[in-house]
């Protein structure tokens, strides 16, 4: 039955129904806690609605470990595409049915005077004693304010509205940035055939394979998904850092933007300004390349040392040789020269809390938490980026960081029937529940 939300009132709200949201109602459901899933659309809607139809994981299928539900295919070492994804998602809610209620918008959260919390839906509004946030960190796209002074005619799109080539009319692409996305966006236009133009940004890149493995399993085998946020000094820069661009498609493969050029891509720096038609570059190209390739030969060393110090007998590998250099770098783009009909902006997402209104962010508007578990008792984040470890935002181990809120929580209910009320004491409950 679809759980009530008008005038209901319930143990636990959670707010979002991706893979972090069911991953926590698994948990809350196997401590027979009461609650329920508010999802603003359909389960699996970010990868069903905000990704391009050849779109897949970069990260090896068998990383997918929902509670009690890892991946349940026959191909654990390749990549779930975009519909696969969602087939996933879809059969783990079909596989624990969570109290789930879809299409219903949480436009207000906020606590009352009686120490419980309001969410105000478009459904109506309901309270809970505990709020857990799992709408992960892309909300709003983020497009630089440059792009107004382009030309009216000019065909602009944001990554998470690329489709496939057939999309984009006739001409030249500009693809702006080279994050996963752009670097993927990219080499799908220009395996169409399509006249491609690549802004690179400073992003690094990782080989798919090395030494007769996928790079990512010589990772985890090297602990380095086991990594807190509290083994970096600078944690906060950590979280903000860009992911490694690296391709799982057709079964898995470096993206060398040094082979898209050779072969016809024309790449450019750092995009610094816009006059009508004509667009400006940073003279940062090698620099930005050089440095890609540098971090993806620091993780091979890391490798091989790996591999020295555990007698690993692995095959031995020849180090990268770069197949194109940038014998200029073009300071300057006529995009009507060029033939250039239309961009794609892969420059990212924003944060958008601004319906939540208890003061738990920062400067920047990030939440501010301890594994999740913010300074307003009952109230809490799942699925950030470096939430707890690298994995937090993604289906390797969205679980485990689940279970710890889930244990909280339980705690807290624990307590609560000590304390009189899970709000009343605030500045005690906080400091007797484990936040570590």
């Amino acid at each position: 039955m679809t759980p009530e939300v008008d005038g209901a009132h319930y143990p636990v709200a959670v707010i979002g129904g991706g893979q972090a949201g069911l991953s926590v109602s698994y948990c809350l459901r196997e401590r027979e806690i009461d609650h329920i899933v508010i999802e603003a659309h359909r389960v699996g809607n970010e990868w069903r609605a905000r990704r391009w139809d050849t779109f897949c994981l970069v990260t090896p299928n068998w990383q997918c470990k929902l509670p009690d539900y890892p991946y349940q295919g026959s191909d654990p070492d390749g990549f779930m595409n975009r519909d696969e994804i969602v087939q996933y998602l879809e059969e783990y809610v079909a596989f624990f049915r969570p109290p789930l209620v879809e299409g219903v918008k949480v436009t207000r959260l906020r606590r009352t005077k009686a120490g419980i919390f309001e969410l105000t839906t478009t459904a109506g509004v309901l309270t809970a004693d505990q709020v857990v946030v799992a709408t992960g960190p892309y909300h709003t796209t983020s497009v630089p304010r440059m792009a107004e002074r382009l030309p009216a005619a000019m065909h602009r799109i944001h990554s998470s509205q690329y489709r496939n080539p057939g999309q984009l009319p006739d001409g030249g692409v500009l693809v702006v940035g080279t994050g996963q996305s752009g670097c993927q966006i990219a080499e799908d236009l220009h395996l169409a055939g399509r006249q491609v133009h690549l802004s690179v940004g400073s992003a690094p890149r990782v080989a798919r394979f090395y030494r007769g493995r996928d790079c990512v399993a010589w990772l985890d085998d090297m602990g380095h998904y086991s990594r807190t946020i509290d083994d970096f000094d600078d944690a906060a820069s950590v979280r903000m850092r860009v992911n490694h661009y690296v391709t799982g498609r057709d079964g898995g493969r470096d993206i060398d933007l040094r082979v898209f050029a050779r072969d016809g891509m024309r790449l450019y720096g750092r995009l610094t300004g816009a006059r009508g038609t004509v667009l400006d570059f940073a003279d940062d190209l090698k620099v930005n390349l050089d440095r890609a390739d540098s971090v993806a030969d620091s993780i091979k060393d890391s490798i091989d040392a790996h591999i020295a110090a555990q007698g690993i007998d692995a095959p031995a590998e020849e180090r990268y040789v770069p197949v194109w250099e940038p014998t200029e770098q073009p300071a300057s783009l006529d995009l009507a020269k060029a033939g250039i009909t239309s961009v794609v902006w892969s420059t990212g997402f924003s944060r958008d809390h601004r319906w939540i209104e208890t003061p738990v962010f920062d400067g920047r508007g990030y939440p501010m938490h301890r594994r999740g578990v913010t300074n307003s008792p009952g109230l809490y984040f799942l699925g950030l980026p470096w939430q707890f470890t690298w994995g937090s935002g993604r289906f390797e181990s969205v679980g485990r960081d689940a279970e710890f809120l889930a244990d909280h929580i339980e705690a807290s209910r624990r307590l609560a029937d000590v304390c009189g009320t899970i709000t009343g004491a605030p500045t005690t409950l906080t400091a007797a529940l484990p936040v570590g």
